[in-house]
């Protein structure tokens, strides 16, 4: 009887401690068949099934605590790897959002300097028309008919075109030298004067033409031998292209030499 409540209580032990390892039920079993059964060996060996039960339970109870910790490790650092990966996705955005922002910057800097450089283009060209329409209202000219020697100029019987041909100055070059017209640069009030120069007893006399209209004459006769000038001067309003010129006076003599005595000359009062 007693041996059969042994053998019972050694299976329950069994199925409880799953983890008994095979060493100590070597030791269980050869205890069993070498000794006699009796109620005090029987006692003995519960209780030290009772400490390595307990021994085991500890064990177990370390295990499960070790386990945990782990456990509680392995989520912290998921937590952490999730928590990286959703910082990196915002640095990657916002890396996006910034590339994007800069081109954006990119794009507006170059709008503004083609703005600049077509203002600049364009400030350019006005100051080229400025500088232009400061040009065209410094026009100023004095010619004579020669440069030396000593020379007559007619008299003819019908107006002959004078073509003063030293310039003494020619500011703006309005005026021709090879044709002796004055051509008006601008829009304004010209003014215009003319002296003529002669000997003898011949009549000295010129005529001042707009477009070749007759404007005012340069007339002088004296009766007696030596010399004689006259002079006149106008002012005109002008436009843009109008020509200014002197003809000899029909039968009519002038005469010049390196002292300049016979001259054409005429300057921009000012705009229109």
């Amino acid at each position: 009887m007693e041996i059969m409540v042994f053998f019972s209580l050694l299976l329950l032990v069994c199925s409880v401690s799953t983890n008994q390892t095979e060493a100590d039920n070597e030791i269980l079993d050869h205890q069993i068949l070498s000794q006699q059964p009796c109620p005090h060996d029987i006692n003995a060996v519960l209780r030290e099934m009772a400490v390595s039960m307990a021994g085991q339970k500890v064990r177990i109870t370390f295990l499960e605590k070790e386990n945990q910790d782990q456990a509680a490790k392995l989520e912290s650092q998921k937590t952490e790897i999730e928590r990286q990966k959703t910082e990196t996705e915002q640095l990657k955005l916002l890396s996006k959002e910034q590339a994007a922002k800069l081109e954006t910057e990119i794009d507006q800097l170059k709008l503004q300097s083609e703005e600049q450089e077509a203002m600049l283009e364009s400030q350019k060209t006005e100051t080229d028309q400025l500088k232009q329409e400061l040009q065209d209202k410094k026009v100023a000219f004095s010619a004579s008919l020669l440069d030396q020697d000593h020379t007559d100029t007619g008299p003819f019987n019908t107006e002959t075109p004078l073509i003063f041909k030293h310039a003494i100055i020619n500011i703006g070059n309005a005026y021709n030298l090879s044709t002796g017209i004055f051509t008006a640069p601008v829009r304004g009030v010209y003014h215009f004067g003319c002296k003529v120069y002669g000997h003898e007893s011949i009549q000295t006399g010129g005529l001042l033409f707009k477009n070749g209209e007759k404007m005012f004459l340069i007339h002088e006769h004296q009766k007696t031998a030596g010399g004689v000038s006259a002079y006149n001067g106008v002012s005109l309003l002008l436009e843009v292209g109008d020509e200014m010129s002197v003809r000899l006076w029909p039968k009519s003599m002038v005469c010049d030499s390196k002292n300049h005595h016979t001259t054409f000359s005429g300057h921009l009062v000012f705009t229109m």
